[in-house]
């Protein structure tokens, strides 16, 4: 008498504990995690955990500014997917650099401000300018002024 089991039920891989799934997820590449969790309900539960996340997060975050995560906590994947979004980075506790995690390699991507730049004689109005830049974080940005000798093209 032939049994008629579920494919769910045939696939020996349906039936893996979901630590044994989310250590699996973990050790792959964020890309990954998110296609596996179309795998199955199963795989969905070991692709979403904290656990996989966590491993998939950069360990030495650096400390952001305040007001740039919301103030209830985050899933390891929503803290992960708000950090690798390179439309919106977040700004950093010095309020000079902002960040973002690259999706792919899950690699720590950082923007300077001018004004985390070193700018020989930046400070000094007959070189350089400051103007203020609509719609930015970033109050101002430097504009360099002709400098020359007179007589001289420069």
């Amino acid at each position: 008498m032939a049994t008629t089991e579920s494919p769910v039920a045939a696939c020996e891989i349906a039936r893996m504990p979901e630590e044994l799934l989310s250590a699996s997820i973990a050790c792959t590449a964020p890309r990954d995690a998110c296609r596996a969790a179309a795998v199955s309900t199963t795989w969905r539960a070991a692709a979403d955990s904290d656990a996989v996340w966590a491993c998939l997060l950069p360990r030495d975050l650096p400390p952001l500014a305040d007001g740039e995560l919301p103030a209830e906590p985050l899933s390891k994947k929503a803290l992960f997917m708000r950090l690798s979004d390179p439309a919106r980075p977040v700004l950093l506790a010095d309020r000079l650099r902002s960040m973002w995690v690259d999706r792919p390699t899950a690699a720590k991507c950082y923007m300077l401000s001018t004004r985390a730049l070193y700018i020989c004689w930046s400070d000094t109005p007959q070189y350089w300018t400051w103007t203020p830049l609509a719609n930015s974080r970033r109050c101002r940005t430097p504009g360099r002024l002709l400098v020359g000798n007179p007589g001289q093209d420069t």
